[in-house]
């Protein structure tokens, strides 16, 4: 006997419901063999090695990262469209958020040949929002234009255009967008140009950008750059916090700025009148002592002397050389030439001005001006770190790259070896992963704090979502690393973190 037919959607399986938890759970899956292949790729990328094995290397790298951004945006797009977007509003600074993007970028930009760098606004701007969302968004921005632009730069800023109202922009020199793109880009799955799709992208960064800015009552959109490149931008009404004065270290002050490179000439234009001085921007370091007068001081990028011999500081002109991480071995060469000091790009406000009025003598220090911590030779010479994680493959990159900071290390496996470790000896910092079988890294984490230890605890997560990093937080940590290990994140965390005789003696260290 013929049995009846179905009608169609009966036939179909009902739709599964993936829950936040589940979600979790197969971001680790996922994550976990890919940072492995990622971290070792890096690692591999440090040893002696021929032109072709490092080009092969080189694509293991950028195509594991590829498939780590499409795992991390699928994944994202999935649990926000699960449920409404969850808001943490607390106060931080602005400077602090701009600067932490650029600098979290500047490898990736450095490997291109590009420079990336920000500016902020005159007053040193506090607000009360979620700075995680917005680091979200503004790590979107910056990424898809680091991996667009193929010569020039980035940069990330931000003004204030009516009072309550804050702009976020990120401009590049790349191709640019097409009107007829600007506002299709955002939706889910969608690119601008076919012609561009071998650099990768699923097509929902910009869409769970969309999204999270208008969580927060904001919008999106994109324009043509004053370069021709594109101008991504992020506005909202974001509540400001009583703040400092505005900033006027540098009132009254002419400052020429040489570079090549129109990124960092306009980011230095920017620090510069944020500190109440004057820029006078050039190309060549010639044209910029023409601008200038006797004994005003020069910030001068050491990209001039590229096919051009080594650089010379001008005569009567106190000359600041702009250096990039890894040019860290020349500074000492750049002092012996007569140069009055350095800045490390991206340039840092702060740091920009403290080293005009010493150069410039306007400003007498007792001892020497701080180093910038991104040209240590070793983060944390000495430190004795307790690092807590199962996986084998993630131990070893990560003891490796502690190895090369200076850092004693000792191994957990488990929540349990670890109380047992802080039980038995002291730490400057302990390195916790989250997700461990038995007493997971937030269990860790909160019976070492109940037990009143107070060393410095940062997690290790696989998981970029926003509410895997509150819940680090919420467990008692200090802060968070997000997997693959990468060495510029690892080594500000270190300086933040393993400070010098931080380490407790072992009577107070123990816990019951």
């Amino acid at each position: 006997m013929r049995r009846p037919t179905r009608p169609l959607s009966e036939r179909r399986p009902a739709r599964a419901q993936i829950s936040a938890e589940q979600l979790a759970s197969l971001s680790h899956e996922f994550r976990t063999p890919l940072n492995g292949v990622i971290g070792m790729a890096r690692l591999l990328e440090g040893t002696p090695l021929s032109a072709e094995q490092r080009a092969y290397v080189a694509a293991l790298h950028d195509s594991g990262q590829h498939l780590l951004a499409l795992v991390n945006d699928v994944l994202d797009f999935a649990k926000l469209g699960s449920g409404a977007v969850e808001l943490r509003p607390a106060p931080f600074g602005l400077e602090g958020l701009l600067r932490g993007v650029a600098e979290l970028l500047s490898p990736r930009a450095r490997e291109k040949g590009i420079e990336i760098a920000w500016a902020g606004p005159a007053a040193p701007v506090r607000l009360h929002a979620d700075e995680g969302r917005l680091r979200q968004i503004l790590l979107n921005f910056a990424g898809n234009a680091v991996k667009f632009t193929s010569q020039g730069g980035v940069l990330i800023g931000a003004s204030v255009p009516k009072p309550g109202r804050l702009r976020f922009t990120v401009e590049d020199t790349g191709p640019g967008v097409s009107a007829a793109d600007r506002d299709r880009i955002f939706e889910a799955f969608a690119q601008a140009d076919a012609s561009h799709a071998d650099l990768g992208g699923a097509g929902l960064g910009l869409a769970i950008a969309r999204r999270l800015a208008r969580a927060m009552g904001g919008d999106v959109g994109v324009e043509a750059a004053p370069s021709g490149g594109a101008a991504f931008w992020f506005e909202a009404d974001l509540a400001a916090l009583p703040g400092a004065p505005v900033e006027s270290s540098l009132a009254g002050r002419r400052i020429g700025v040489a570079s090549p490179n129109p990124v960092i000439r306009e980011a230095a234009r920017r620090q510069i009148e944020a500190c109440g001085g004057q820029a006078v921007v050039t190309e060549t370091l010639s044209e910029a002592v023409a601008a200038t007068r006797i004994n005003e001081v020069i910030l001068a990028d050491a990209a001039l002397t590229e096919g051009h011999g080594s650089l010379r500081p001008p005569s009567r002109r106190a000359t600041i050389v702009l250096l990039a991480p890894d040019e860290r071995d020349g500074i000492d060469r750049y002092r012996n030439a007569g140069f009055a000091g350095y800045l490390i790009k991206p340039l840092r406000r702060v740091s920009l001005a403290e080293r005009v009025l010493i150069a410039a003598g306007a400003q007498v220090q007792a001892e020497a001006p701080r180093e910038d911590e991104r040209i240590a030779t070793a983060a944390a010479p000495g430190a004795r770190i307790l690092l807590v994680e199962d996986n084998p493959i993630n131990a070893l990159l990560a003891r490796a790259l502690l190895g090369r900071e200076g850092c004693d290390v000792e191994h957990a496996v488990s929540g349990e070896e670890a109380l047992a470790a802080c039980d038995a000896s002291a730490f400057d910092l302990i390195l916790m992963d989250m997700r461990m079988p038995g007493l997971n890294g937030e269990e860790t984490a909160r019976r070492l704090r109940s037990n009143g230890l107070e060393t410095p605890i940062v997690a290790l997560t696989a998981n970029a979502f926003e509410d895997d990093r509150h819940a680090c937080l919420a467990a008692g940590m200090n802060d968070f690393l997000v997997k693959p290990l990468s060495p510029d994140a690892l080594r500000a965390a270190l300086t933040r973190w393993a400070r010098p005789g931080f380490t407790q003696a072992p009577a107070h260290a123990k816990v019951g």
